[in-house]
């Protein structure tokens, strides 16, 4: 939607265009709602008279907009009781469906997925509209499966399972290499600091290194197969706060095989996503952090 502009063959006009679906059934609404609209050849648009024009195409815009997602959650509540999602995980609300799972970072990127789908931080579970149950549905199996794995007791056997094993011990070794926050460069070719950049652990900001030298054994166990001959250094980093990581201009393509040999690369817009959806849960877990902090505090 655009203003009308000056035109030298005929005086200027105030109002505003828009252009439509180009089906019958569209156009007769939207002649109905603006008796007074034109089509307008050299902007292939409509244009409507009227100094509030832009403001009456954008409100009946959103009234269209608001009906065709009824109509569409209407479909989906149809098709949810024609071939309905059995679990306890699974709410089918009058507004919604609720989904309340334990935490699962599986469960978060699939759900993610479906379009419209919203985090309830009041409520502590997801809300995915009717319109939206096609996609559900597909990926529910997987959803529900990773929800299993994250209950408690599922995880306690995972654990008792793989107790006193070399599974166990290669696990709590990498949560510790983990925490130490560092990360394995060449040491003739470092990446630049303070800006975002695609790794094997992710999109990370590195800060600096001290020159101390990387073992290849350790490079190979927690991080990427280290080339061989090649020196390496442990190069310090931290995570990406979400108003540097929304204005990183991604990588035009996917690394090249010599970037994930070397370890580092220009970040694509995939991972800039997953880096950007992890800054916005970790700024909504500390602004919780807070208001539960402040109101323990305001308390007598």
């Amino acid at each position: 939607m655009e203003k009308e502009t000056k035109d030298t063959s005929n005086p200027p006009r105030e109002g505003a265009t828009t252009d439509l679906p180009h089906d019958r059934i569209s156009i007769e609404r939207f002649r109905q709602a603006f008796p007074r609209a034109r089509w307008n050849d050299r902007l292939n648009a409509w244009f409507v008279p009227g100094r509030t024009a832009e403001k009456r195409i954008g409100r009946w815009l959103a009234e269209i907009e608001a009906e065709a997602d009824r109509f569409a959650d209407e479909k989906g509540r149809d098709a949810f009781a024609f071939d309905r999602i059995e679990s306890c995980y699974l709410e089918a609300a009058p507004a919604a469906f609720q989904i309340r799972t334990p935490y699962s970072r599986r469960v978060i990127d699939e759900i993610r997925e479906i379009p419209h789908a919203r985090w309830d931080a009041d409520r502590r579970l997801w809300t995915v509209p009717y319109r939206s149950f096609e996609e559900l549905r597909q990926r529910w199996p997987a959803i529900e499966a990773a929800a299993l794995r994250s209950e408690p007791e599922a995880r306690r056997a995972r654990r008792e399972a793989i107790k006193g094993t070399e599974e166990e011990a290669a696990s709590k070794a990498r949560t510790r290499e983990r925490r130490q926050k560092r990360y394995p460069v060449p040491a003739d070719d470092n990446p630049p600091l303070e800006r975002a950049i695609g790794t094997h652990v992710g999109v990370i900001f590195f800060t600096g290194t001290d020159g101390e030298l990387a073992e290849q054994a350790m490079i190979d166990a927690f991080y990427f197969p280290a080339a061989d001959g090649k020196e390496y250094v442990w190069a310090s980093w931290r995570t990406g706060r979400l108003e540097e990581l929304v204005t990183t201009w991604p990588a035009r393509s996917p690394p090249e095989q010599s970037e994930l040999d070397r370890g580092w690369w220009m970040p694509t817009l995939e991972e800039l996503r997953v880096a950007r959806r992890n800054a916005r849960s970790r700024r909504r877990a500390e602004e919780r952090k807070d208001k539960s902090s402040g109101e323990r505090t305001a308390d007598p």
